[in-house]
């Protein structure tokens, strides 16, 4: 496993439309995916420990920004020949057995994720109503182990600002996480 760090926050850069299948066998678009006030795309799968480590918080908190008209898409662009544990039958297993509120998508050509320059997973792109990036950052201080007592809920805040505001913080820390698993 290589773990990686994002690049930081383009601030501004435009979101790349998509057409994706998701768990739910609908075709998700950019369009189709946005909210009132934003949207996080993000890369993630379902192998890589630092998304386990995160995951149940990250359900959580993404309900929450659901109600301040965050939308969410996760996007899974992970060779699922090489790691089957990413496979589309694997993912519709996580989405539900974590209850997932938002689309969980497969790239399965891999565009998706090299258009949006993902690094790893998880890759985190906060979106301001008019698909303007504001935030490019890590979901808190855990990494792949347990939360730290002073925690921080970088995500969660960043996301929460950019609705009530639609600018992300200036400061932002990078995501950390396994690196895209790429077709050969």
């Amino acid at each position: 496993m290589v773990s990686l760090n994002t690049p930081l926050c383009d601030f501004g850069w435009k979101a790349i439309d998509f057409n994706l299948q998701g768990v739910d066998d609908t075709f998700w678009t950019l369009e189709k995916s946005k909210g009132e006030n934003g949207l996080l795309v993000m890369f993630i799968c379902n192998h890589c420990p630092y998304v386990k480590a995160i995951l149940p918080r990250l359900v959580h908190d993404l309900r929450i920004l659901k109600g301040l008209g965050i939308e969410t898409i996760a996007i899974q662009s992970n060779d699922p020949l090489n790691y089957p544990e990413d496979s589309f039958e694997n993912m519709k297993s996580i989405a539900y057995q974590s209850h997932f509120s938002f689309p969980y998508v497969i790239d399965e050509t891999q565009e998706t994720a090299r258009a949006y320059n993902a690094i790893c997973t998880p890759d985190f792109f906060g979106f301001n109503r008019n698909l303007e990036l504001q935030y490019r950052g890590r979901f808190d201080a855990t990494g792949r182990g347990v939360p730290p007592p002073d925690n921080t809920h970088d995500l969660f805040e960043a996301m929460k600002l950019i609705a009530e505001t639609q600018k992300g913080p200036t400061e932002q820390k990078s995501s950390i996480g396994c690196s895209i698993k790429w077709r050969e």
